[in-house]
């Protein structure tokens, strides 16, 4: 199939704010497929995330590249996929020659759209994690496979290119096959804002309750010996992090997958600034800030799989194999008891309490209100849209930051407010080097950004305004922090921000 489709439909689906629309463009374009390459290549393309992950090849050599258009389409969804093969695998001295006179050659062959949509998927202007969302949808629809098994196998995975061939070609079969592989993340199950406390407990019914920590999601995986450390975007970072390898290792078991959180700690024991923590996770050795573990969830001991089990039966396990690392809380607590736990965690510097029904399966990859969060103060994850120059102390730096909600079906961010409280001068000379590397459009006064970047706003609530289209605005938003262990997928939807207005 031509590549020109891919690029039509992905104008569609950006066209329209209907899900079911959205749905209906591209489950028709997949079920036009037969070439299982194509499957997988068209469905990476289409929620801007290549099979071959980043290419090398980089903004600055991308805008370089100057080539006029072609007037007809000729390009295939194979060719694109094929380039897209010899720029990751090209490396060496002269690599970066290579690469553009490949994206060169490539660029000659495509329309003016086909262009714009090549050079949007290789800076990751493309990658709206909602899509993934709307894609697994429309696999379910276009193969006609129960979406909750589309959901599951992607999960297991890790790679919807992989699920949608799979649906393609096996069905509900293929799908129900994948299953955890030891030393193969998954997706990590994400937990719901809670009104309050009391709340989640009267919803939840029978529950954990535990500390919140200001840490990052790890996820361990061991076999034998052989250990994998993984963050919640299921980037690998054993080789950073060899005091979390050896605790693994001296666990009673021969195999595990570990779910919890790893933070930096004070001598008080008080947790270390969040950005800290994250340091260590770029780091390509070990550093002399040591991390410290807590687990709170098994996924799979000693070849038993245990996704399915209630989370009463997983903690037991986790109980077996990890009690000493288990994360601080209690299970069942009755309201007294939970009051007491999220006091607990605040004074101790944490962000609040996880409220758990112990009753739920692990449901991957979805916010589900089987896990509710808990915090003494609103926050929301939120996506930098564009950032305009300062004045006054801030002249010459990017300051005052335009913030988008996540449209749950796919579309872009949809923007909710701006503030430029909170920022310190390291954090204003830092997003004012960052934003300019991944600017689209930089005009005097603002700087639009491609929506990659995700910072966690503190606010006190949202009010109706027609000021912004999503009909709300944040009331008094400062920046606590930037959160590069999340991608945007994962950033908080309009109906999560809307869910915050009064009565």
């Amino acid at each position: 199939m031509r590549f020109a489709e891919v690029v039509s439909t992905s104008a569609a689906v950006a066209e329209t704010r209907s899900r079911l629309a959205k749905v209906a463009a591209l489950s028709e374009l997949l079920r036009q497929l037969d070439d299982p390459r194509e499957v997988e290549a068209a469905t990476a393309f289409l929620v801007g995330l290549p099979r071959q992950g980043k290419v090398g090849a980089g903004w600055r050599t991308l805008v370089s590249i100057e080539v006029p258009a072609a007037a007809e389409p000729d390009l295939s969804i194979l060719d694109v996929d094929d380039l897209l093969t010899q720029v990751a695998a090209t490396s060496g001295k002269g690599s970066t020659q290579r690469r553009t006179e490949l994206l060169t050659a490539a660029l000659a062959r495509a329309t003016a759209p086909e262009q714009d949509f090549l050079l949007r998927l290789l800076t990751g202007e493309l990658r709206q994690g909602a899509l993934e969302g709307v894609m697994t949808d429309a696999v379910a629809a276009a193969f006609d496979v129960p979406v909750a098994e589309v959901r599951r196998a992607f999960m297991l995975s890790g790679r919807l290119h992989t699920t949608a061939e799979q649906a393609r070609s096996g069905g509900a079969a293929a799908l129900a096959a994948f299953g955890l592989e030891v030393g193969r993340p998954i997706r990590p199950m994400l937990a719901s804002p809670a009104e309050s406390l009391e709340s989640a407990l009267a919803e939840l019914g029978e529950v954990t309750v535990e500390y919140k920590l200001d840490g990052a999601r790890i996820q361990v995986h061991r076999n034998g010996s052989e250990v994998h450390v993984y963050t919640r975007t299921l980037r690998e970072i054993t080789a950073s992090v060899p005091e979390l390898v050896e605790q693994v290792r001296g666990l009673p078991c021969e195999s595990v997958v570990l779910d919890g959180e790893t933070l930096a700690l004070n001598d008080d024991g008080r947790p270390r600034p969040f950005q800290e923590t994250m340091s260590r996770f770029g780091a390509t050795s070990s550093r002399e800030l040591l991390l410290h573990p807590y687990y709170f969830d098994c996924l799979h001991l000693d070849g038993d799989d245990l996704l399915d089990l209630p989370l009463r039966d997983r903690l037991a396990a986790l109980e077996r194999v990890a009690g000493p690392f288990r994360i601080p809380g209690a299970v069942e607590p009755d309201a007294e008891r939970a009051a007491e736990i999220a006091s607990a965690a605040h004074a101790a510097g944490h962000e609040g309490v996880m409220v758990k029904a112990l009753d739920s399966v692990y449901a991957a990859g979805r916010r589900g209100k089987s896990w509710q969060k808990v915090k003494p103060v609103h926050t929301l994850d939120l996506v930098v849209l564009a950032a305009e120059w300062g004045h006054g102390r801030r002249r010459g730096y990017l300051s005052n930051l335009h913030l988008g909600a996540r449209d749950p079906d796919g579309g872009p961010p949809v923007m909710v407010g701006k503030t430029f409280k909170g920022l310190t001068d390291e954090l204003l000379a830092w997003q004012t080097k960052a934003f300019q590397e991944i600017a689209v459009d930089a005009g005097e006064w603002v700087v639009h950004v491609r929506p990659e970047i995700v910072v966690e706003i503190e606010l006190d609530g949202v009010q109706v305004s027609p000021r912004y289209p999503g009909g709300v605005a944040l009331r008094f938003a400062r920046v606590l922090r930037y959160r590069p262990d999340k991608e945007v997928s994962e950033a908080d939807t309009i109906d999560q921000v809307r869910a915050l207005l009064p009565g």
